[in-house]
């Protein structure tokens, strides 16, 4: 009886342990593949799209369609510009300035799809594009591209998986 109950147990939890999200650390090097660069990230799941630190933003038409252009906000960025399709753009708060009781403030972003890769996993995100360089990550990743990854993130973890390889 005990083997019966101890193999159904194992059947029962082999499932779940199945469909358990990929666990990250609070910070992961992540390979963005269409810019040609791998940028050290900070998975945030209080924020939800993904961030790119970018300058130069220029929305453009080209063939009818929405466009942005942009070069990169980063330290070892060269001056090269990229330029993608416009998939939207979105309203973002701003964050607070310390002792500030205005109502909050909003900005209007554009949002580009990216392929992002981390660790083996490659997915195509949406990224809105600001200027970032004031902070220590370049690159945000927010809730809604850590569920396309069906990743979890433990906050006291850091840089859980090697350089991405995709």
């Amino acid at each position: 009886m005990k083997t019966v109950l101890a193999l159904l147990a194992a059947v029962v939890t082999l499932p779940a342990m199945a469909n358990q999200p990929t666990l990250y650390g609070r910070y992961e090097y992540i390979q963005l593949p269409q810019i040609g660069q791998t940028l050290k990230a900070k998975m945030d799941t209080g924020a939800m799209t993904a961030s790119l630190s970018a300058r130069d933003i220029e929305q453009f038409q080209r063939d009818g369609e929405d466009w942005v252009r942009f070069r990169l906000a980063i330290d070892d960025a060269n001056d090269q510009v990229f330029e993608k399709p416009l998939t939207r753009v979105t309203e973002i708060k701003n964050r607070a300035e310390e002792g500030s009781s205005d109502e909050p403030s909003y900005s209007a972003r554009p949002v580009v799809d990216m392929d992002i890769c981390l660790g083996e996993e490659r997915r195509t995100i949406e990224v809105n594009l600001t200027d970032r360089s004031h902070f220590d990550y370049p690159l945000l990743i927010g809730a809604s591209a850590i569920r396309k990854l069906d990743a979890a993130i433990d906050p006291a973890s850091r840089y859980t998986v090697e350089r991405p390889k995709c």
